[in-house]
């Protein structure tokens, strides 16, 4: 009998490619055997990512092998057209080619944000599945938007608004993923989300791999009928879930190695649960006004951090000054890096919170770690995982920002306060942040739920 081969095509950027790449080694772990799929330029950048036996990479141009750097709306379209274009012709070619090596693909699962590998699965009669890397609750609200309840969305200008939808919490527009919003810039994204709802639609029996696990989203896996939405995670490093293989890191756990040992030796120096994370993860880059703020916080709070601030890589030599003001300052509190390896500081025993722009991933690392979090979204699905922290797992608190949609340091330490103190607030979160640690962990453990549901379906895709 052959080896089950799946086909993983991950979107290349580094919120994509995680989660996919812990998925296939849970794949390689029950004996399937897996090809990744990403651009050329995501590979170059993954030259020291450690792959186990079993799991192969190949790749397709997106038409930007030097990397992508547009950055209005005909950038975007022009990118996602030839990633549409050369991925579909790559896959399709490898599909034809481990069929005639004797090593034909089993099943194809793709990312969001790629629709088209829907077309080439179909093309080829090859079973399919998305693997959504957000929240269920985020896929609900979307699928709602697009077939039949727009109309609801229409008043969320207004921040006193409730959006009201089957099977969910009420929603206010701050809690809706960004895209949805009138504010949006980003109209290709939505068109892209409902090409993917029409592909699924055309499914007799879709299926939906979700990185979530049923306690954590227990109605929201169920809120859609005609999608069939499988929790399987955490999609996290085993080292973070279980300690067991502590090189199973992430991809970018590679960059700026030099300045590893320096914050690990300084947390290792601090008292337990008391220092601060802040990161606002691979994308975002915060105005000057906005990280003023927050060095004006973290100084009031008077608490050990750690604060990542990335470069912006397209900021001209011209511009403003970028650097802090009080950097002199914050540097005799706490450590300023420009990265660092976040699995590993979460696990450390010196940390006390996250402020967090809550992107999906970072937020299951920090509750697979029991780290509380201050939630400061900023765009895509943060608002509405920021609303799943402090309503429905209690295990945050959320930023408001004043008028101008800046988050005052007053407010920054008022957070940190109500989740780092000794009050009752405090104590829920950090009791509630325990609580999901052992739920998440226990999900994929052997027989957990999330390890169940995976190989049920990769025995429904083999039956």
């Amino acid at each position: 009998m052959l080896q089950p081969h799946f086909l993983l095509v991950t979107f290349p950027t580094q919120g994509h490619i995680n989660p996919a790449l812990q998925f296939a080694k849970r794949l390689i772990r029950i004996g399937v055997e897996v090809t990744l799929a990403t651009s050329a330029y995501a590979k170059r950048r993954m030259t020291k990512t450690s792959f186990p036996k079993g799991l192969s990479l190949t790749t397709f141009s997106d038409g930007y092998d030097d990397g992508y750097k547009g950055s209005d709306s005909d950038a975007h379209d022009k990118y996602m057209s030839e990633i549409r274009l050369r991925g579909s012709e790559t896959l399709s070619d490898l599909i034809i080619t481990s069929a005639n090596e004797g090593k034909p693909v089993t099943c194809l699962v793709y990312t969001l944000l790629l629709p088209w590998a829907a077309e080439v699965a179909r093309a080829h009669h090859l079973p399919c599945a998305l693997l959504w890397i957000q929240p269920a609750t985020v896929l609900d609200i979307y699928y709602y938007y697009l077939n039949g309840y727009e109309d609801m969305f229409s008043k969320c200008s207004d921040p006193l608004y409730r959006v009201e939808l089957p099977g969910l919490e009420p929603l206010t527009s701050r809690d809706l993923p960004s895209f949805l919003v009138p504010s949006n810039a980003y109209a290709f994204v939505l068109s892209l989300f409902a090409e993917q709802l029409e592909m699924l639609n055309k499914e007799t029996n879709p299926k939906i791999l979700v990185n979530t696990f049923d306690a954590l989203e227990h109605r929201a896996l169920k809120v859609i009928d005609k999608f069939n939405m499988i929790g399987i995670g955490p999609l996290l490093p085993s080292a973070i879930l279980d300690g067991n293989d502590p090189s199973d890191t992430c991809f970018g756990a590679d960059l700026f190695q030099n300045s590893k040992t320096s914050y690990k030796e300084w947390l290792n120096s601090q008292p337990k649960s008391s220092v601060v994370y802040v990161s606002f993860g691979s994308i975002c880059i915060l105005s000057k006004k906005q990280t003023e703020e927050i060095a004006r916080g973290l100084l009031k709070s008077n608490r050990p951090f750690l604060w990542v601030i990335r470069e912006d890589p397209n900021k001209k030599q011209e511009e403003e000054d970028g650097d802090i003001s009080c950097r002199k300052e914050l540097e005799e509190k706490g450590m300023i890096v420009p990265w660092c390896d976040q699995v590993e500081v979460l696990s450390n025993q010196s940390l006390g919170c996250f402020i967090s722009h809550c992107g999906w991933n970072s937020t299951l690392e920090s509750l697979v770690s029991g780290v509380p979090v201050v939630a400061f979204p900023q765009w895509t699905d943060q608002g509405t995982n920021a609303k799943l922290i402090e309503d429905d797992w209690e295990i945050g608190v959320r930023v408001v920002p004043n008028e101008e949609g800046i988050v005052e340091g007053e407010e920054i330490t008022r957070c940190l306060d109500l989740v780092m103190g000794d009050g009752e607030k405090g104590k829920d979160v950090r009791k509630n942040a325990k609580k999901w640690k052992d739920l998440a962990r226990e999900a994929v453990k052997e027989s957990g739920s999330s390890d169940k549901n995976l190989k049920a379906f990769v025995d429904e895709v083999l039956s």
